[in-house]
């Protein structure tokens, strides 16, 4: 997959960091909707025997998801502001088919529902054009101060 300039580096906005940073790059970004992408590595913690596996997979949905209610903090890329977000709900999970380290996954979140910082998300990760999950996810968003 190709990286181009107007993808957003993620590293900048969510407070995770290795081992438990599950996306790389915000490809499209709106007010109802996110796409990341992330590649899975071999030495990745949720990485068991070459597979990389649900709760990988889950934890890449949640930190895509957080990017759509914490999207107003990306707009000034010298904030020294973070966000993290916390899964108060998971109302339904399908898991399809688990991807193999060297892939590249794409997972899309959209905007179902918000009140405030609470909001109420649908997403799905592919590998191609192969759905490998899809969730229905709420999610309690949270400024961190420096």
């Amino acid at each position: 997959m190709e990286i181009r300039e107007d993808h957003i580096n993620i590293h900048n906005f969510l407070p995770h960091r290795e081992p438990m940073l599950m996306a790389d790059y915000i490809l499209e970004l709106t007010k109802e909707k996110v796409v990341t992408s992330f590649e899975i590595k071999e030495d990745n913690i949720f990485v068991h025997h070459n597979e990389f596996v649900e709760a990988g997979l889950i934890e890449n949905l949640a930190q895509t998801c957080s990017s759509i209610l914490g999207q107003s903090f990306f707009e000034n890329p010298d904030a020294n502001t973070k966000v993290i977000g916390f899964i108060t709900n998971i109302k339904k999970i399908e898991v399809f088919e688990l991807p193999k380290t060297g892939n590249t996954i794409i997972s899309k979140a959209s905007l179902v529902s918000q009140f405030e910082n609470i909001c109420h998300i649908f997403c799905e990760t592919f590998r191609d054009d192969v759905l490998l999950i899809r969730a229905e996810i709420s999610l309690f968003i949270q400024e961190l101060k420096s």
